[in-house]
């Protein structure tokens, strides 16, 4: 039997086997990135913004850990459920700032860098509405979000 390409993602991820545990044979290496996480509490990102970020970044790499753990944050911190659900049709709808709206484009294109970079027109938007340190911030927020993505992802860590 043949499927199509999403089916058989799904049909995989379920029949997903136990793998290594990056915190416990590296814990240096799992305290760094913990590191980011600390830097990032202290930054001028909005809390919106660094739920959006999480799960749009979760969304794009499909880690299905990083999407529940995030998701339901972003519950627990007042986003409607609706705006959760609309997030990769954010450029469909009238649910979302300019400003999430920066957030988000910026977000896709660091996250598919390999596809054509981050262009000149999302970059430049990003640093004319939110300043050139909170676009550096939200930077580092992406570049986090993708490598705990690429963590959990590879490792099949449970949701």
């Amino acid at each position: 039997m043949t499927c199509m390409p999403y089916f058989c993602f799904i049909l995989k991820k379920h029949n997903m086997e136990k793998r290594l545990n990056v915190e416990a044979l590296e814990p240096n290496a799992y305290k760094a990135m913990m590191g980011i996480v600390g830097y990032l509490q202290t930054t001028a990102l909005s809390n919106v913004h660094k739920h959006f970020i999480s799960i749009r970044a979760s969304q794009i790499n499909g880690c299905a850990h990083c999407l529940n753990m995030h998701t339901k944050e972003a519950l627990n911190n007042g986003i409607t459920q609706q705006r959760i659900f609309l997030l990769s049709a954010w450029k469909d709808t009238n649910l979302f700032t300019e400003d999430e709206k920066s957030i988000l484009a910026l977000t896709e294109e660091v996250t598919r860098i390999s596809e054509h970079g981050l262009s000149d027109a999302v970059y430049k938007k990003a640093v004319e509405l939110l300043g050139e340190n909170y676009v550096a911030q939200a930077i580092m927020a992406i570049v986090a979000i993708n490598g705990w993505n690429r963590i959990a992802v590879s490792t099949n860590l449970a949701i």
